[in-house]
């Protein structure tokens, strides 16, 4: 089959883009508000951009309960920190949980029953039972364009600060994701988690010689 994404008019139930990408890590955002509160929210529009200096990115769409932006990509804009915290398939159920849409001031820790663990270059708490958080300062927001008038921004930040649960890391000294097994986003209603990894070597560069 094929459509027109300006059309849609793929003929089946339900969009399948995020099908058709897929899976997409999820990147669990912390931020802190103006006035100290923090916020919590899951982002499966979300990796790494770049290695040397890092930098994640995560994208908020929508104009978020109060119609004014969500409140992630508000707190950003405010303080200028976040953190991304990891999700292991232990903590699915609560990283659910802080999908909703809440008030302004709602701390989803709290609303999800989680621990808070404090930072140590930015502000905003990490999430304490995650394996791995990611401190990052905002870099850049880019405006992304609209359709139908549904807003959405590309948020960068670079990575300052890096935290690994020793439980998550074998006697080689490698991160094993089979340990915590991150969870990814799918399509519709769908999740999935890492429970299988396999290796491949990459080609050897071909040399032409003259």
């Amino acid at each position: 089959m094929f459509y027109d994404t300006e059309t849609n008019d793929h003929g089946l139930p339900r969009d399948p883009f995020k099908s058709c990408v897929a899976p997409r890590p999820i990147g669990w955002i912390s931020t802190l508000n103006a006035d100290g509160v923090a916020n919590l929210a899951p982002f499966s529009y979300f990796n790494a951009v770049s290695g040397v200096p890092p930098h994640v990115m995560f994208s908020p769409g929508g104009a978020g309960p109060e119609g004014v932006g969500k409140h992630s990509l508000l707190n950003v804009q405010a303080t200028g920190e976040f953190v991304a915290n990891v999700v292991s398939l232990a903590l699915a159920e609560k990283m659910v949980r802080t999908s909703a849409e809440a008030a302004a001031g709602v701390d989803e820790f709290d609303l999800a029953g989680l621990t808070k663990a404090p930072s140590v270059l930015v502000k905003p708490p990490r999430v304490a039972e995650a394996p791995i958080h990611l401190e990052c300062r905002h870099w850049k927001t880019i405006e992304m364009p609209q359709a139908g008038g549904v807003p959405c921004h590309l948020v960068i930040g670079r990575v300052v600060g890096v935290h690994i649960a020793d439980e998550v890391i074998d006697d080689d000294g490698y991160v094993d994701v089979l340990r915590f097994q991150p969870v990814a986003r799918l399509g519709y209603r769908q999740y999935t988690a890492v429970e299988r990894v396999f290796e491949m070597k990459l080609p050897v560069p071909q040399i032409r010689r003259s």
